[in-house]
């Protein structure tokens, strides 16, 4: 569902941006939750919330277009897609690498010009071959974009990069929510042209996202350190191990997305569409409740920390979405919106803890870099692996099942306290913190 919280990451200005402190940005950010000041961070934060419209557009139709138009079955249109997406894993890394050494705005820039070609070929798929295709190339352009991202919200963020992300995942779940909105008329008409509006529309949304981020100032890459070499996000056996259990840990955002549809429908006494209630229970707090829960979560300690809160949450709500079919219908909605609210607020700490570990455990200079390795194995191990594992252990599992899952996420939740301090003795002290971002004017 899927950005924590007043990050003190570094106490060193970036000489690229200057301006107001980063203390009065993160008090405005906690106390009203609006757009900051005009400047860099309004504008990622905007072009953010427009592309992620298009997003909830392609993400809440694409399987019924890829069935009802294409004449894929279910089953085939998902292993397209799961194949496409291993291809396209590998991608964050060695993108993510380039923008550390060229700047990230400029080959986000590129990427999202690549996307907007990309999302558009779907209209032009016609068999399970091209659906690979086409999905394998956009799968690798969206993986890269997803890791410059990360760090270029980093750069914008400065000293408050934890608490800007927070913001932003908070404005992506706003933006997702208007483009499930708009796509549930598309729906409803149910026709070849309306689907394929909602993909060409996605695609406007890339080139309209790339036309304002243009206005953001060029970030100059930071220079690494004699003493490091290239690739280090590779040879970082410390991180690597956090960002396994960080991808593990992903697994929890397709749990209200893949096993809890089919255990309503299939398991439970509960309404069909008390799916949709808890998806939206889901949407709300991720909107409201983000940037509040990020606001704890500013250092290495508190992030580990966070992750331990989160598996305590998902010990709960697994097996209260398990006792689903135990009660009558009435009971049951009301269950099934306890269990996703317990779940959203674990999945709240998990995000929190993962911004700001993956941000303050990782150099300066290779920010997308680490970010792009952090990507990796949460696609490896949360995206690809989550409909075949959570499938088996929720659904084939049954009862047992979800029990066994929310014990699985708190011992995940508890190896992360010491796996982090481990990498947090690790880091070199001869590395400085990245620096705050620019804060120059923005070009008209």
């Amino acid at each position: 569902m899927a950005f924590a919280t007043a990050d003190t990451v570094s106490q060193h200005p970036d000489p690229a941006v200057s301006g107001r402190p980063a203390s009065r940005v993160r008090a405005a950010a906690r106390l009203t939750g609006r757009l900051p000041e005009p400047g860099p961070e309004r504008i990622l934060m905007t072009s953010t919330l427009v592309n992620t419209v298009g997003n909830g557009m392609f993400m809440t139709s694409s399987i019924l277009y890829f069935t009802r138009v294409v004449h894929l079955s279910a089953a085939r249109a998902g292993l397209g897609l799961t194949l496409a997406g291993l291809i396209g894993v590998s991608a964050g890394l060695f993108v993510g690498d380039l923008a550390d050494r060229r700047g990230p705005r400029e080959v986000q820039l590129a990427l999202l010009l690549l996307l907007s070609v990309t999302t558009a070929a779907y209209v032009l798929i016609h068999d399970f071959a091209a659906l690979v295709l086409v999905a394998a190339v956009d799968l690798l352009a969206n993986g890269a974009a997803n890791a410059v991202r990360g760090g270029l919200a980093r750069r914008i963020g400065g000293e408050g990069a934890a608490a800007f992300r927070a913001r932003l995942r908070a404005v992506t779940n706003g933006g997702i929510a208007v483009g499930t909105l708009i796509a549930a008329v598309a729906i409803d008409v149910d026709t070849r042209l309306a689907y394929e509006l909602l993909i060409l529309g996605n695609a406007a949304t890339f080139l309209l996202s790339a036309a304002m981020l243009r206005r953001l100032p060029h970030l100059p890459p930071l220079p690494r350190p004699a003493k490091e070499r290239r690739w280090g996000a590779a040879r970082d056996v410390p991180f690597n191990a956090w960002a396994v259990v960080n991808g593990l840990m992903t697994l929890q955002y397709q749990v209200l997305l893949i096993p809890l549809p089919l255990w309503v429908v299939s398991h439970t006494h509960a309404p069909r569409w008390s799916v949709a209630l808890g998806m939206l229970v889901n949407t709300l707090m991720c909107v409201f409740f983000q940037v509040r829960v990020g606001a704890a979560v500013t250092t290495i300690g508190q992030g580990a920390r966070a992750f331990r809160n989160a598996g305590c949450f998902f010990l709960v709500s697994c097996p209260l979405l398990g006792l689903l079919p135990d009660v009558p219908e009435w009971a049951a909605v009301l269950l099934l919106a306890a269990g996703c609210a317990v779940h959203t607020t674990g999945e709240l700490w998990h995000a929190s803890g993962s911004f700001t570990l993956g941000y303050d455990l990782a150099p300066a200079h290779a920010q997308s870099q680490y970010q792009g390795m952090q990507g990796l194995w949460s696609s490896l191990l949360g995206s690809s692996l989550a409909p075949a594992i959570l499938t088996l252990i929720c659904i084939d599992g049954g009862q047992a099942g979800w029990f066994a899952l929310g014990g699985f996420f708190l011992l995940l939740g508890v190896a992360t306290v010491p796996v982090a301090r481990w990498a947090e003795r690790t880091r070199p002290t001869h590395l400085p913190h990245a620096p705050a971002a620019p804060r120059v004017a923005t070009p008209a």
